[in-house]
């Protein structure tokens, strides 16, 4: 994990101010390879599920249509497998007398002849208008049972024909009967029966082209089965989903089994007869051919998504770890660029301790002078007091220059970080002890006003130094021999104080005013500046947690405002 782990990783900007968020560079890797990520995955993930809708409706569509074609062909198959049978009934009844198929002998030859040809005959019975069955021919003995309370032989008698469902009878078998009625001449009836061969009518449905779990059968209107199913029931049981509604055309809708399984139903009302058409299949065994194909699409999509995370991931780790080195590097050069700054700003200062320095030596050398001329008198009269005096002198004067040099040493300390706590009113004198000797020599006059009320606060005493000194001189800088510059510090709020800094120098142009703190623009390029002051400045408040604003004019003089909190917390380095 080590390895893994780049540089930037457990970096934490100690002081960076109002722009802190630009130094989190875990947060900056984070934005990047989450939206990185987003741009390139979510397009190829909207992409992949539209292509799966697209194609998972076309292929809902084609199976629609294929099971809409096998419904309305098996329809017409069957409907015409009654039909047939019908018609063969009618021809018998118009072209025979009913004296001729009363006659057995003939109405076995008639049975033979229609196995022979159409097919699917089981036997022949004559039933007079009492219901009595006058004659039958067939494996069975039903020759005199009487079907005058049956269901099937009222309906004939109003509607003419009868195609029955799947019922038991006097056989106690499953079988299906049409029957049609005759009209003699003499005013009377009878009806022509026959029984279906129900073997052959389930021939027709088991050799239609099926899918995997499928199944094809036949229903009454009470969702009673009546043709062999694979997974739905035995014949004569009801069904376990409901009757379809009655439609004249070919559906295709969905239903849940018991088992929650989501199952397609094409269903088709056969014309005439008490027979529904099912062809029932499993959905997902229908959609087979699209999940494998989704399954590679989805396959191949966590691929590229992991694919594309490594590389995101990656470049990612890659660009913000160069941006840390580089901010590493500019951190450096900064502080290179601010060190330099610092020895500047005491070499500067070194100039005006020289020049006060001098006082006292030539006091020194001269009361030194003094001394050993007295003492090189030959008659050796020595006043004890003039001596005594000369030596107070020299020491005042030794004194002096220690005051002076250990002045200079701690404010070149302070300069070092040192969070402690500190006055204002103390930094700001300890500056001006350094300028006053350019002061007198330019007449510039420097006022200080720091009310009692300005609390002592935690801070960075070195830091403030610098900005304090930065700023005076960069007054000093922009005024004439006798000018005016003043301090002065004020309580903003509760939690910050403002030190103003306001001289009557040349001022800076409006145009010029967004830039003053940018690193290396000057306005006094031919002074030899070099525009680092301000940008330090203005790097070190920021670091601070404080702010700095401007108010200038062009040839009215500038307004510089520090704002620093009185109550925040350090972190040690």
């Amino acid at each position: 994990m080590k390895r893994l782990k780049p540089a930037f990783w457990d970096y934490r900007a100690a002081d960076s101010g109002s722009f802190k968020s630009l130094f989190n560079f875990r947060r900056i890797w984070k934005l990047a390879v989450i939206l990185t990520a987003c741009v390139a995955i979510v397009p190829l993930i909207v992409l992949a599920i539209v292509d799966l809708n697209v194609t998972k409706h076309s292929t809902e569509d084609q199976i629609t249509l294929r099971i809409s074609k096998l419904v309305s062909n098996t329809e017409r198959t069957v409907s015409f497998f009654l039909e047939e049978r019908k018609y063969a009934l009618h021809f018998i009844v118009k072209s025979n007398s009913f004296e001729k198929l009363i006659v057995k002998r003939n109405l076995a030859s008639i049975l033979e002849s229609l196995k022979q040809t159409i097919g699917g005959f089981t036997d022949l019975g004559v039933i007079d208008a009492s219901g009595k069955q006058i004659r039958y021919v067939g494996p069975y003995d039903l020759e005199g049972k009487n079907y005058r309370n049956e269901e099937w032989f009222r309906e004939v008698l109003e509607r003419g024909l009868h195609i029955s469902d799947a019922f038991l009878g006097f056989r106690e078998v499953p079988h299906i009967v049409i029957a049609v009625k005759h009209n003699l001449p003499d005013g009377s009836y009878y009806v022509f029966r026959t029984t279906l061969d129900t073997e052959r009518f389930n021939k027709i449905l088991s050799q239609l082209e099926r899918t995997e779990k499928s199944d094809v059968f036949l229903i009454n209107n009470q969702g009673i089965i009546q043709t062999p199913t694979a997974y739905h029931g035995d014949v004569l049981t009801k069904l376990a989903l409901p009757v379809p509604a009655y439609s004249d055309t070919v559906k295709v809708v969905e239903y849940n089994n018991v088992d929650e399984k989501l199952l397609t139903v094409g269903y088709a009302y056969i014309k005439d007869s008490p027979f529904i058409l099912m062809i029932i299949a499993q959905k997902d065994e229908l959609m087979k051919s699209w999940t494998s194909t989704s399954l590679v699409l989805v396959s191949f999509l966590a691929v590229s998504i992991t694919l594309i995370l490594l590389v995101v991931v990656g470049v990612a780790t890659r660009l913000v770890n160069e941006i840390y080195l580089a901010d590493q590097k500019r951190v450096m050069t900064l502080a290179e660029v601010e060190h330099s700054a610092k020895l500047a700003s005491i070499g500067r200062l070194a100039a005006g301790v020289a020049h006060e320095i001098n006082n006292p030596l030539a006091i020194i050398g001269e009361k030194a002078g003094l001394m050993k001329d007295l003492l090189s008198l030959k008659d050796g009269n020595i006043e004890k007091n003039k001596l005594t005096g000369l030596a107070d002198a020299i020491l005042a004067s030794v004194d002096r220059c220690a005051a002076i040099t250990i002045r200079l040493l701690g404010f070149a300390q302070h300069l070092k970080v040192s969070v402690e706590m500190v006055d204002i009113k103390e930094i700001i004198d300890d500056v001006l002890s350094f300028l006053s000797k350019e002061a007198n020599y330019r007449s510039i006059e420097v006022k200080v006003d720091i009310p009692e009320n300005i609390p002592r606060f935690v801070s960075d005493r070195g830091k403030l130094q610098q900005i304090f000194l930065n700023l005076t001189n960069n007054a000093f800088a922009a005024m004439k021999d006798g000018g005016h510059l003043q301090i002065q510090a004020r309580i903003k709020d509760e939690g910050h104080v403002s030190i103003a800094f306001i001289d009557d120098g040349c001022g800076i142009a409006a145009a010029d005013l967004e830039r003053v703190f940018d690193p290396f623009f000057t306005t006094k390029k031919e002074m030899g500046g070099t525009g680092l002051g301000l940008s330090i400045t203005y790097g070190i408040v920021q670091e601070l947690g404080g702010t700095i604003d401007i108010i200038s004019e062009l040839g009215k003089g500038a307004w510089f405002t520090v704002t620093l909190p009185i109550k925040r917390k350090y972190q040690e380095a």
